[in-house]
């Protein structure tokens, strides 16, 4: 892996950017301090700027020039959609972000390593970047802040890459280190963390307020048809299911034969989802319409806009299993197609609500239909 040195690329804003710390301000045009000239560090990001379009992708892609001067001590893991689901860890490093692509996310547990597929270096900017990169272009698809914190470096070399992160999700000591080309592995040295996950049977479901008529404001919220059937909470881990009502009792795969097989739809990442089993033709489905758990965290804090969005992008559709519609922004057709397929009601969730366990919350209001709907 070649090291990140003093190299040019101070980055300008471009896209959706979040609020956080500065990483760094950018250089003068002077000679970086290490000594090398502007055009021989610029190559350092041309291979980041090779593979992207600034007037097509809304990711942060500087011109050429110096780089931003930071304290080499931010990370940022990154959840991105892509072709294949997939995690990045960023470290930065000298002015850009060293970074590798982690198909099953940081690992928790000693005893388990996870492939690091090292990729190209990014510009600081990208440490606050979420957003959609449209299909067809480079990376293509939704990518969300999974965690970011601070680090410390233990080593650094071509060989070994060992760090103390910490974050709000991954904390601890970790190590990096080659084994084939770009492929890495990425080890956890520290004990695992103690659970902070809870129980599956220990989560109650948010509920709906019930209110008689749509929101003034319908812009702030997204849309779903109330379908009925039974609410439950279905957690997958190992690729086994274990679905739980509203109460928190388990139900009996045996009596919703099919919906065992959504562990191996979703494959080894530990996930949590809400949604109601219904029957169509005969048939009980599990229509999904919430993700509360990624592979290693809790999603309660993640907005419902951001949620279903991930949700959207898991493309979880079975036989026995389908992601329900949602609309952002206008309740009012929504609600006429629900009078037209005989539905009960519509649901009414705020794009920027939190997932709120086990209450009755505002954010979430359930619209009953009536005859003069």
């Amino acid at each position: 892996m070649p090291l990140s040195l003093c190299v040019a690329g101070a980055a300008r804003p471009v896209g959706r950017r979040l609020e956080g710390t500065q990483i760094g301000q950018a250089s003068g045009a002077a000679r970086p301090e290490c000594g090398y000239e502007t055009a021989m560090s610029a190559d350092k990001l041309d291979i980041y700027r090779s593979k992207r379009d600034a007037a097509r992708t809304p990711e942060p892609v500087p011109q050429p020039g110096p780089l931003p001067t930071g304290h080499d001590d931010t990370f940022v893991i990154q959840e991105h959609h892509a072709r294949r689901l997939h995690w990045d860890l960023r470290l930065e490093r000298d002015g850009v972000l060293v970074s590798w692509a982690i198909p099953k996310g940081i690992p928790l547990d000693p005893k388990t390593n996870h492939l690091a597929v090292h990729t190209e270096d990014h510009p600081l900017d990208y440490a606050t970047f979420e957003g959609e990169i449209a299909k067809g272009e480079y990376g293509g698809g939704l990518v969300l802040i999974w965690d970011r914190g601070t680090y410390e470096t233990e080593k650094w070399t071509d060989r070994e890459v060992k760090v103390v992160m910490h974050g709000s999700r991954v904390s601890g000591r970790y190590v990096l280190f080659p084994t084939d080309g770009k492929n890495w592995i990425i080890h956890r040295m520290d004990p695992p963390p103690e659970p902070g996950l809870p129980s599956v049977r220990d989560l109650r479901p948010m509920l709906p307020e019930e209110r008689k008529r749509l929101p003034r404001d319908q812009e702030a919220y997204g849309f779903e048809f109330d379908l009925g059937g039974t609410r439950a909470i279905a957690a997958v881990e190992n690729r086994q299911v274990r679905l739980v009502d509203a109460d928190g009792a388990e139900l009996s795969l045996d009596d919703y034969p099919g919906l065992g097989a959504l562990g191996k739809a979703i494959g080894d990442l530990p996930t949590v989802l809400d949604g109601q089993i219904i029957e169509v033709d005969g048939v009980p489905v599990y229509m999904i319409f919430d993700v509360l758990r990624l592979n290693g965290g809790m999603l309660f804090d993640r907005v419902y806009r951001d949620r279903r969005r991930t949700l959207d992008h898991m493309a979880l559709r079975g036989l026995n299993w389908q992601t329900t519609p949602w609309f952002p922004g206008d309740g009012k057709p929504v609600m006429k197609a629900a009078k037209e397929q005989g539905l009960p009601a519509i649901l009414a969730k705020r794009l920027d609500s939190p997932y709120v366990p086990g209450t009755r919350s505002p954010y979430w209001r359930r619209v009953p239909l009536s005859p003069d709907a």
